[in-house]
């Protein structure tokens, strides 16, 4: 598991530079969860879906779980979880700096890394993680729609039979949004954000609309 996640820490690294601040989260019955604060220029690079419009160089900060990696996430339908064999992943939110407190995301992204372990669950593409609550103060969001890996941070191979470590750009979404995508689909919703220029890095961003 230490390997692993010194592996992952350095891609990250690569990726993103170092690291100015990180904390941890330890929840019971699982293993540590770190976030790590990352800033940036807006001209660092593309986030693989997790931007749109307002490219206006504000400052950008990243925050990168690490721990969630460190064991692969079980089908919950499995009877005997595979030690060895499964998809593993860490969590990429990247935000405009300055905006609000979004700091306080710490918290409900560490849950959420927490959540194959709590409650067995595979985060992929396409998925809605929900915190049920805001993400932090003054949020209009409470959920999150996982993005397409790659465009940020590269996939992180390790050696057979351990499938590949895959960074996962989180999309805020506003209940609304949320409840849209339910029923119409992630893509659906990832075409309106595109095709009205929304900013997905913008903390205090209005709703899309979805009429």
């Amino acid at each position: 598991m230490a390997e692993v996640l010194a592996l992952v820490e350095a891609r990250l690294q690569t990726a993103l530079g170092a690291p100015d601040a990180r904390a941890a989260v330890t929840f019971l019955g699982t293993d540590r969860i770190e976030v790590l604060r990352f800033r940036a220029d807006d001209a660092r690079g593309s986030d693989g879906g997790n931007s749109g419009g307002g490219g206006d160089g504000a400052g950008i900060v990243r925050y990168a779980t690490l721990g969630m990696s460190a064991h692969p996430m079980a089908d919950p339908t499995a009877v005997v979880a595979d030690p060895l064999k499964g998809p593993r992943a860490e969590l990429v939110l990247s935000v405009r700096s300055g905006l609000a407190d979004t700091d306080r995301v710490l918290r409900p992204l560490a849950v959420l890394a927490a959540s194959p372990q709590v409650e067995g669950l595979v985060v992929a593409p396409g998925a809605s993680l929900d915190v049920s609550e805001a993400l932090w103060p003054g949020a209009p969001f409470t959920s999150v729609l996982v993005g397409e890996p790659g465009g940020l941070v590269d996939d992180l191979e390790l050696d057979a039979p351990l499938e590949a470590v895959r960074f996962l750009p989180l999309l805020p979404m506003t209940p609304n949004e949320a409840a849209w995508k339910r029923v119409h689909g992630a893509q659906a919703l990832q075409e309106r954000w595109l095709t009205q220029g929304t900013d997905l890095r913008d903390p205090l961003r209005a709703p899309v609309r979805l009429d």
